[in-house]
């Protein structure tokens, strides 16, 4: 198989240049790539060429037509090239949905492939969870082929606010390589409480949640195979990360353990847990950091002390701990001091 990339530089950089795929032109023969570029010649003065196929991500089919990737355990760093977080794909019998796209626009190229490996259909529609980076920065290659991204309505406006800073840290944490040709996503399709996308005879049901893990948490539910893709609703080994809502975010979480699905995608870990006890991991760590943020509280504990006491039970139970855990303490403090 062949596709085309060009390749792209940022101007200072000390090794600033990557193959940037363009997607579409796939064809099982070199004659059959060029032949397709001669046809549909890219809008980019850029030289674009045929060259065999590039990387794939490793996807796991968790049930018919629902692939996901499992992300690695670990913060985004030059080794795994921000491969942090789950990526899916779920397909119909009309077109294919992306769910999350990645941390970096290798992971977005590399996912697409992952796609054409397995389906001709077109990509129709992406779908971003939350607007945390290493779940959303892989979603140019999709769109230029077409798709429409989807996202919770506060999406555009939070991103906006947080976009700089994402790309600065990560040009920093993962090499500015890997990050050439980024594109901050852009949801076209904001969903306000509910909407329905169909696949073709495959109908996905997209809720967006109030604040919770972030401000704009979507999970999404594919009726064909009862999945619910649950973003960083759900942690699994991953300690949770707390950006938004500690109250809200046990609510929502109480909520969806109401409900019967056959497997949860959590947005790390797993890939596939039972529910409703792929949950309780999350669910429990929430409810000591709680107990314990309201006990400092009380007790009058000043925060700098109280982030070193809060939830340190948990640490032996997760993964990151350290990285994650007074942070999230400060955010709990901050939420819950006035209450």
């Amino acid at each position: 198989m062949f596709e085309v990339i060009l390749t792209l530089c940022l101007a200072g950089a000390d090794d600033p240049c990557r193959d940037v795929l363009l997607p579409g032109y796939e064809a099982a023969t070199r004659a059959g790539c060029e032949a397709a570029l001669v046809a549909r010649p890219p809008a980019t003065a850029a030289e674009a060429r045929c060259v065999p196929l590039g990387e794939a991500l490793a996807v796991e089919e968790i049930a018919p037509g629902v692939f996901v990737h499992l992300g690695k355990i670990a913060e985004p760093d030059a080794a795994n090239r921000g491969d942090a977080a789950n990526l899916a794909f779920v397909v119909g019998h009309a077109g294919v949905a992306v769910i999350d796209t990645g941390t970096a626009p290798w992971m977005g190229e590399a996912l697409w492939r992952a796609v054409r490996a397995r389906t001709d259909l077109p990509v129709s529609h992406v779908i971003v969870t939350h607007i945390h980076p290493d779940h959303i920065l892989g979603t140019a290659p999709f769109v230029t082929a077409g798709a429409r991204v989807w996202g919770h309505e506060r999406f555009n406006r939070a991103l906006a606010d947080r976009a700089g800073n994402y790309l600065e840290s990560l040009n920093r944490e993962i090499g500015p390589r890997a990050m050439v040709d980024a594109q901050v996503p852009v949801v076209s399709d904001p969903v306000v409480h509910r909407a329905e996308i169909d696949l073709g005879g495959r109908v996905l049901v997209l809720e967006a949640w109030p604040m919770a893990h972030t401000g704009t948490d979507l999970t999404v539910h594919d009726l064909s195979s009862d999945t619910l893709f649950a973003g960083d609703l759900v942690f699994d080994t991953h300690v949770p990360a707390l950006d938004g809502s500690l109250r809200g975010w046990r609510a929502v979480l109480a909520g969806l353990q109401g409900r019967a699905f056959s497997r949860v995608v959590p947005g790390h870990g797993g890939p596939s847990l039972d529910w409703p006890e792929g949950g309780a991991a999350t669910a429990r760590y929430l409810s000591v950091l709680e107990r314990d943020t309201r006990a400092a509280i009380a007790e009058g504990v000043r925060l700098g002390e109280a982030v070193t006491r809060i939830a340190v039970g948990e640490a032996g139970a997760w993964t990151l701990f350290e990285a994650y855990n007074a942070r999230n303490a400060t955010v709990a403090f901050t939420e819950l001091e006035w209450d």
